[in-house]
């Protein structure tokens, strides 16, 4: 039991390094770095450097939007349990498909097309129920909340009651929009005795 906890210790590695881009040799912020076929990975920060634990013999896949992927291989006979890298990006070109703009039709074309245009009944007739508004809220009053406008629900009801955790909420008298108020007020004349 001590040896496997000494052989595990021993093939862990603290992996640390910079991404750059291959042109520039700039580091790229927010590249995803994930150990392949695990749930773990991590993020480059705003210089292109990260650093996290892998295992000897990890594949490590360096993702980013805009380049191609990489993948980079931890040695297996690695000396020290600590390994860095400088991984280079390459621009990825992506060719999108052609795309055909067509001028939009003159006002009486529309006219004509939305006049003539031939909706099917069972359509229409959905449609229209669709479209009433009262029998829209008593349904919106008499079915319970999904899962998500509860969840969303109880979310906003935690913020609304944390966001002046631990200090006092603000006063009028720090508004400025209250002060603007309270002089236009005064200016009208609101705080002179009537006689």
């Amino acid at each position: 039991m001590i040896g496997q906890a000494v052989a595990s210790r021993d093939s862990l590695v603290q992996l640390y390094g910079v991404v750059m881009t291959a042109d520039s040799l700039r580091g790229l912020p927010g590249v995803t770095i994930q150990i392949k076929n695990q749930n773990r990975g991590t993020f480059t920060n705003d210089k292109g450097v990260f650093s996290i634990v892998v295992m000897k013999g990890d594949q490590i896949e360096f993702t980013y939007v805009g380049y191609k992927p990489v993948q980079a291989t931890i040695p297996k006979n690695l000396e020290s349990n600590r390994y860095s890298i400088i991984q280079l990006m390459v621009v990825d070109t992506v060719y999108l498909p052609a795309t055909i703009i067509k001028p939009r039709p003159r006002r009486e074309q529309f006219e004509r097309d939305f006049v003539n245009i031939q909706v099917p009944d069972d359509q229409l007739e959905i449609a229209r129920q669709n479209a009433i508004t009262a029998q829209s809220r008593i349904l919106q009053q008499s079915l319970p909340k999904d899962g998500a406008e509860a969840s969303n629900y109880v979310i906003r009801d935690i913020a609304r009651s944390t966001y002046y955790s631990g200090q006092l909420r603000p006063q009028a008298i720090f508004s400025p929009l209250a002060w603007a108020e309270f002089i236009r007020a005064w200016k009208r004349g609101d705080f002179k005795s009537k006689k």
